[in-house]
């Protein structure tokens, strides 16, 4: 148990090195692997989460340089339940990318990996400069996946993908280097200790490094106006890549929530809740730009891509709107959101291939081979992803309703609804497009795989169950907002020493 918390960035790792160097031409060794090792990660995932469930936060001191000199992976109820989330997200796209979509170019699985052991690292560290080296990992690796199978429109989105997040990189490492230089510290606890002691002429360079950071974060994330590489990247991404990219932006909301709740929390003074006033107000401008979109679109993929953007308006609004129960309430849409637009985005795959040269785009096709069960789970994710009951959309979005206080009403209320009126209104579109309004002639598409099937049916069974588990769910999210509103915690676990500050 005491080197579990390490085994989310050691066990992928190992694995793709292993994948990239040792297997060469055996793809179903490779595909044994790599389910197999996202399957163990999800079982230490579990793990991780009932040892944060009872509210103690532990680290993990790599080569035994203690806090706040060595480098520290921390668990809490947060960490835990984005890396269980990682994986659980990551098990159905290997799983669907077993049905032939890995052989369409080299390394997906060890790349797959690598791109795992980023995101995990990111969720788990405890200091800044290490969660910008997992951005690049996980970045590294998701440039590589965007190619995968290659194509002009691949290689578009890429470049384009590529120029905004390395000048993200950029400026993450110049805020990381202001901050370094105004604290003397790379800790996030530490840093936290240290504002609460800042001398005043120092304020207005930490100021400048909270800003910049909260742009990098806000790219990330996908918040208006760093939205426009998001749409045309996922739409043109290979199909499981796209489902996993859908925990990417939620990278970025975690950071926000983490950095700015420890490091720029109540104990910093005039720092705190610095990102709030501008995290609020983007995101409702995300959420109305991004339904408009969803309404715009004409291709299922690029609809898919504007619902994720319209995920991440409403989840920013919930950390805009700055309560604990808005926090619970974003925790538990966070969960339902990921895993529902990543099984969309297989399913988009799967009627892709079966209406052939019409692909995925919105108009008339020939009839499906296996149309019956492929509007039956299209028929779940859109009411899932649109907010109808009884699924977890509308639990969460009613959640996130009732946390608003009666001044962030009047803006939520009309957009977070208008936003699963659209939803409805497209979705519906495109069902009735892809499964009614057919061209005569002969069933088109090959049957699809049982890998593809079990991988799409992993991640839309989440909304029903996350519906039914919404008590204990719920129940968690709210301990973890809680945990996350008292960074004392955080700064107790690691630095004991400290005292009572910041």
């Amino acid at each position: 148990m005491q080197h579990l918390i390490v085994l989310p960035v050691v066990l992928p790792l190992l694995t793709g090195l292993f994948l990239l160097r040792g297997l060469h031409g055996s793809t179903r060794l490779k595909r044994v692997l790599g389910v197999a090792s996202t399957g163990l990660l999800v079982v230490i995932a579990l793990a991780l989460l009932l040892r944060a469930a009872d509210g103690e936060i532990a680290y993990y001191a790599m080569g035994g340089w203690q806090p706040p000199f060595g480098i520290v992976l921390v668990l809490d109820r947060l960490s835990a339940l984005m890396v269980l989330l990682t994986a659980v997200l990551a098990l159905g796209c290997v799983i669907f990318a077993c049905g032939g979509d890995d052989e369409k170019g080299s390394n997906f699985h060890g790349l797959f990996q690598l791109q795992l052991m980023g995101i995990n690292g990111a969720f788990l560290t405890g200091d800044l400069f290490n969660l910008f080296v997992f951005f690049e990992v996980l970045l590294l690796a998701s440039y590589a996946l965007l190619l995968h199978g290659g194509g002009k429109s691949r290689t578009q989105a890429a470049v384009h993908y590529v120029v905004l997040n390395l000048a993200g990189s950029a400026l993450f490492l110049i805020a990381v280097g202001t901050l370094y230089g105004a604290t003397g510290t790379l800790n996030m606890a530490d840093m936290a200790v240290r504002l609460g002691e800042l001398p005043a002429e120092r304020a207005g360079l930490v100021t400048a490094g909270a800003l910049m950071l909260l742009v990098v974060f806000g790219l990330k994330s996908a918040i208006l106006p760093l939205y426009f590489w998001l749409p045309r990247a996922y739409a043109a991404a290979p199909a499981p890549v796209a489902a996993l990219f859908a925990i990417m932006t939620k990278v970025g909301i975690y950071a926000i929530l983490r950095v700015y709740s420890l490091i720029f929390g109540e104990h910093a003074g005039d720092l705190a809740d610095l990102e709030q006033p501008w995290v609020w107000w983007l995101s409702l401008a995300t959420l109305a730009i991004a339904t408009l979109g969803v309404l715009a679109a004409r291709d299922l993929r690029l609809l898919i891509a504007y619902l994720v953007l319209v995920s991440v308006g409403t989840l920013l609004a919930g950390v805009g709107m700055g309560t604990v129960e808005a926090t619970a309430s974003l925790l538990y849409y966070l969960l339902h959101s990921t895993l529902v637009t990543g099984g969309l985005f297989l399913l988009a795959e799967m009627i892709g291939l079966q209406r052939g040269k019409a692909g995925t785009r919105i108009v008339k096709g020939r009839p499906l081979t296996q149309g019956g069960l492929l509007a039956l789970l299209f028929l779940v994710g859109a009411m899932a992803v649109a907010g109808l009951p009884p699924l977890s959309g509308a639990i969460g979005k009613a959640l996130l309703l009732n946390a608003a206080t009666p001044a962030q009403q009047p803006w939520l209320w009309p957009l977070l609804l208008a936003s699963g009126l659209g939803a409805m209104v497209a979705l519906s579109r495109a069902g009735s497009t892809f499964f009614w309004r057919n061209k005569s002639g002969e069933r088109s598409g090959e049957r699809l795989s049982r890998h593809q099937w079990t991988g799409v049916g992993l991640l839309l069974a989440a909304s029903p169950l996350l519906a039914a588990l919404a008590g204990p769910v719920s129940d968690y999210t709210l301990a973890t907002a809680s945990q996350l509103a008292n960074p004392d915690n955080v700064v107790d676990a690691l630095l004991p020493d400290a005292g009572d500050a910041p």
